[in-house]
C-alpha cells in the first residue's frame, strides 16, 4: 500500500491575477483560510504569493499593500512534482527546498497541490492503516 502524490492533492485553488493588489490577496486568503494564492490560472500558474512573501516583501518593508501588486512580489520559480511520485519523494523535495507547498502535475498539467499540513495528516492516517494491517498479520491464527 503506497500513497502517491495524486492520492493526497488538494484541488481547490485560490488564484488571482498579477495586477491584483496584495491587499486583495490578503483579504481573499483570510476569507478562504489559505496561506497562499496562485498568480495566474490554476491550470498554468505564473507564480505564487505566500503569507511569508507578504510579511517579508511588503509589511517589513513598509510598503502599502493597496499599491503593491502580486506581480511585484510573487515567486516565479514554482516547484512541482509528478502525481506518480511517492510521498517520500514529495517530502524530500519539500525538505530540500524548504517549502510548505508543492504543485502536483500529470502530463504537464497542474492537478492540485500538496501542503505540509496535508502531508502530516495523510501520513498519520497511512501509518495507522499500515499498523493495523501488521497487527492483523501478527495475530495468532487460532
Amino acid at each position: 500500500m503506497v500513497l502517491y502524490a495524486r492520492d493526497i492533492v488538494e484541488k481547490e485553488f485560490l488564484s488571482l491575477t498579477e495586477e491584483s493588489t496584495v491587499m486583495d490577496a490578503a483579504k481573499a486568503m483570510k476569507a478562504r483560510k489559505r496561506g497562499f494564492v496562485l498568480v495566474g490560472s490554476a491550470a498554468s500558474p505564473r507564480g505564487i504569493v505566500t503569507e511569508w512573501d507578504i510579511l517579508s516583501k511588503v509589511v517589513s518593508e513598509g510598503l502599502d499593500p493597496v499599491k503593491v501588486t502580486l506581480g511585484d512580489v510573487m515567486t516565479r520559480d514554482l516547484l512541482s512534482i509528478d502525481g506518480g511520485a511517492g510521498l517520500a519523494a514529495v517530502s524530500q523535495l519539500m525538505s530540500e527546498h524548504g517549502v510548505r507547498r508543492l504543485l502536483v502535475k500529470e502530463h504537464d498539467q497542474v492537478i492540485g497541490y500538496i501542503t505540509s499540513r496535508t502531508m502530516l495528516a495523510r501520513m498519520n492516517d497511512y501509518v495507522d492503516k499500515v499498523s493495523s494491517q501488521i497487527s492483523l498479520l501478527q495475530a495468532p491464527w487460532f
